[in-house]
């Protein structure tokens, strides 16, 4: 693939494709006459796509041929491992379970689905465990001899296939360098797709980020740009979805554990409210949570899970951060209701109103901070029902519930009370009372029901 001359802004030429025998992921492109009276000039398009981290022994899944391989070794066998709980480790697992076989997943990392904070995480882990797959987090493999199973497939990642761009000459770093017009450091030489490096939305530095969409969206401007457009592209969110067993699980931008490690001072905001209206049937709960610069009001990411509506929502906050919207603003959007589709309050529109209650006052405690705000001396507060509080709660709470608060107003005299409820709505009137008698008082952002998705915190 040797370097050819620079090619001219305005330059044309039709294309004819053909597959390097070197390299089966590569396209090279040679110009039939152009039509323009530009000469044409030799273009050279390399989609090579990523390869899968490979386990010595362990089947992998990354193609048709991967996939014939794996339908043929579990053929008869009863028990499967997957190494890797990311996205296509969870996935061959609810397959393999849905074969009869009994599943493990084995994660090196703390817990599933890396790209979810914990507590997110755990509601996907939750779901694994109660459809029969055994979890295990916090474990790495290196010796697949020593796991008791009739099948191993490694599911750890993929690394960029950078063989050919870097046999070629081209600069690579993590992945094949290219620029706004994906262009590689010789201009004729375009690549996309799985080993290009892109930039971040959320802070500009490059990024890997081996998703079809992204990818899909790159071949096009690439065309756009032989062709003579002037297009560039725009940075990254990482937009995904997943299907575990029944349960949708979306991801947009960062994750707070990503946003802190960054530096960004973070504002995290839970919610737990129905796909659509209450009253209609087949509502079910989604687990939504957004995570915000608290010093720009920008949203750097969100998280949403449930059986049905977590995809849109996500969908939803990736638009509104693609257009510069920020987490103030959710409040305002105006988005298509009937009974069946969504609530009159959509779950994006009470992100938003949480958000704007914090910006304008409201203090809300994160699940992981609730120990240390108890040993600091506050009362921790349950304004649930007594038979909510009975059923659960959060270890050293007193119960006092919304509705007597004005009643029994004396029994947070000088105190520094930190208040729950089940989701936060109640937690955040109560919090409200008591705000207006004089009270210091914070509520639990998300309520029971983050705290104990955490594992009790």
């Amino acid at each position: 693939m040797s370097p050819t001359p620079a090619r001219r802004p305005g330059d044309r030429g039709e294309v004819s494709r053909f597959h390097s025998p070197d390299f089966p992921g590569a396209q090279h492109h040679t110009p039939k006459p152009a039509t323009s009276h530009n000469a044409p000039t030799l273009a050279h398009i390399y989609p090579p796509g990523a390869a899968p981290i490979q386990l010595p022994g362990a089947l992998t899944l990354r193609n048709v041929e991967d996939l014939d391989a794996m339908k043929e070794a579990i053929e008869g066998k009863s028990s499967a491992t997957i190494i890797g709980g990311g996205f296509i480790g969870l996935e061959v697992a609810e397959n393999l379970r849905k074969r009869g076989m009994e599943v493990t997943v084995i994660e090196g990392g703390p817990q599933v689905m890396a790209p979810l904070d914990p507590e997110m995480a755990g509601i996907v882990a939750k779901r694994l465990e109660d459809n029969g797959v055994k979890v295990v987090t916090g474990t790495i493999v290196k010796d697949i001899s020593e796991l008791d199973s009739d099948v191993v497939i490694a599911a750890i990642g993929v690394r960029p296939a950078t063989e050919l761009a870097e046999s070629a000459g081209l600069e690579t770093n993590r992945g094949i360098v290219v620029d706004e017009m994906m262009r590689t450091s010789d201009p004729n030489i375009y690549a996309v797709g799985d080993a290009v490096e892109k930039r971040h939305a959320n802070d500009g530095e490059l990024t890997l980020v081996p998703l079809a969409q992204t990818a899909n969206r790159h071949g096009r401007l690439v065309a756009d740009v032989i062709t003579g457009r002037t297009t560039k592209a725009k940075q990254v969110l990482g937009t995904a979805v997943v299907g575990v067993f029944g349960l949708t699980v979306a991801t947009v931008g960062w994750a707070e554990k990503t946003a802190r490690a960054q530096g960004r001072n973070v504002r995290a905001i839970h919610l737990h409210p129905a796909n659509h209206a209450g009253y209609y049937p087949g509502a079910t709960t989604i687990h939504l949570k957004l995570v915000v610069d608290a010093d720009t009001d920008a949203i750097l990411g969100a998280q949403a899970i449930g059986e049905d509506g977590a995809d849109k929502r996500i969908d939803v906050i990736a638009t509104a951060m693609r257009g510069g919207l920020t987490a103030s603003d959710l409040a305002d959007l105006e988005l298509a209701y009937a009974p069946q589709f969504g609530s009159a309050k959509d779950p994006i529109n009470m992100a938003g109103f949480i958000n704007d209650n914090i910006v304008t006052g409201a203090k809300t405690v994160q699940y992981h901070e609730v120990a240390d705000y108890v040993a600091d001396g506050w009362k921790l507060v349950d304004v649930r029902t007594p038979a909510e509080h009975t059923a659960g709660t959060i270890d050293g709470a007193v119960n006092i519930p919304v509705g007597e608060i004005r009643d029994r107003l004396d029994q947070f005299t000088g105190e520094k009370v930190l208040v729950f409820c089940q989701v936060g709505m109640r937690g955040h009137t109560a919090a409200s009372l008591l705000h207006n008698k004089g009270v210091e008082v914070a509520n639990v952002d998300g309520g029971y029901l983050t705290w104990s998705l955490a594992g009790g915190a």
